[in-house]
């Protein structure tokens, strides 16, 4: 695909400009493309940060940023020159959502904060991600997902049993606030139709980071006064387990999966002697039930063992390189990974929308933009001519792709 195809979402007929930059913010207006908003992608004339992370056949559309920025329109505009925040101010009254990730204070001095933009448009939803709550003392810091990671608890979590902290490799802490973001911003569209009023939605990072490791390893801390240690005893025992020719995740999760496993295994007598069959005395002896799990699985192979746990509908699975994750049975069969024909880029191979709707396809409509790929296009829209686009061109107040 090269031309763009009418969207087909569940969004299809909401407009979404999207000031955001690098992942979390793009992840979260990607999404809302692949649910059918038409996304206007505003950038300075310097682009995007992260289209030259990762992989790239040509600067400038490197493989992170193509992973965050597909059913998009690109703008490239100066917002600190009059004349590009006018384009933004004309823009501001035909959209029903502006998503940012820029901090409070930069809106504010670009003249682009909530209630300015409540100005120019009333009915229109503002929905900013921070790094840090803005009634909180870090609201001003910066924050990428290192930092949330290390702040939350997450990287320490990670890297207990090293006795250092360690980062998950991948950006966690961004991802999860972005699908955080959609939702949001999905509330917030719900509350405009109901009742006819927008309103300003914020989205920490640090702070939906923190619930969300929070879940399971409160521990003991989830009573006051604590009546135990943080943590999540059953995690931090996980571990691949060694099969006769690699590795696979085992996992009886019930009582009647662990009976079954033992039993499949001849160890019976592990049935009492672990108590699986009572999930408070199972999980007090975790550590003595993966260890047994751990010394029980070298005695097969990996497909026997997968056999073995399909027909007892254990859950469990092999595992996948990261080059072997598209050719993943499941993942071919389903048609995860779709070609793509990009115009200046060639072939891609992008991860389709995962989520289905029945009567409203996500889908993918637009190949991820060229930097200014369609700042004349979208100016056009908005009644400019085509010689001030050329004269905001010459002055690099715009940038055309």
């Amino acid at each position: 695909m090269s031309a763009p195809t009418p969207p087909t979402g569940p969004l299809a007929g909401i407009r979404v400009l999207d000031l955001t930059a690098v992942v979390l913010g793009p992840l979260a207006t990607q999404t809302l493309g692949d649910w059918g908003a038409e996304v206007i992608k505003i950038e300075t004339p310097t682009g995007d940060l992260v289209r030259n992370s990762g992989v790239f056949r040509n600067r400038g559309m490197a493989s992170v940023f193509l992973g965050v920025n597909r059913n998009k329109r690109s703008v490239a505009l100066d917002l600190k020159t009059p004349e590009g925040a006018a384009v933004l101010r004309r823009l501001i009254p035909t959209a029903d959502v502006l998503v940012t990730n820029i901090r409070p204070a930069g809106m504010a001095r670009l003249g682009f904060g909530p209630e300015e933009c409540k100005a120019l448009n009333p009915r229109m939803v503002f929905a900013v991600a921070t790094g840090f709550g803005q009634d909180g003392p870090h609201r001003a810091r910066p924050a990428f997902d290192e930092i949330i990671q290390a702040a939350s608890g997450l990287a320490d979590i990670v890297g207990e049993e090293e006795g250092q902290p360690r980062f998950v490799p991948s950006l966690v802490a961004d991802k999860i606030t972005g699908m955080a973001l959609v939702s949001a911003v999905l509330a917030a569209l719900l509350h405009r139709e109901r009742t006819g009023e927008a309103q300003l939605v914020e989205v920490p990072m640090l702070e939906t980071i923190t619930a969300f490791v929070a879940v399971e390893h409160q521990g003991g801390h989830a009573f006051d006064p604590p009546i135990g240690e943080p943590g999540y005893a059953r995690l931090r025992h996980r571990k691949p387990a060694p099969t006769k020719d690699g590795w696979m995740t085992l996992l009886p999760y019930t009582a009647a999966h662990w009976r079954a496993f033992f039993t499949e295994a001849g160890r019976e007598e592990l049935i009492e002697q672990l108590g699986v069959n009572d999930p408070v005395t199972r999980n007090a002896n975790i550590d003595r039930v993966y260890a047994a799990v751990a010394a029980i699985a070298p005695g097969r192979t990996t497909a026997e063992w997968l056999a073995v746990c399909e027909r007892l509908d254990i859950p469990a699975t092999g595992f996948s390189s990261i080059e072997d994750v598209p050719e993943h049975p499941h993942l071919k069969a389903v048609g995860m990974f779709q070609p793509m024909d990009h115009p200046s880029e060639g072939a891609l191979r992008m991860a389709r929308p995962p989520t289905r709707f029945a009567a409203t396809p996500a889908g993918i409509h637009r190949h991820p933009p060229r930097l200014g790929e369609h700042t004349a296009e979208v100016l056009a829209e908005l009644g400019y001519d085509p010689a001030e686009i050329a004269a905001l061109a010459e002055r690099k107040i715009i940038r055309r792709g």
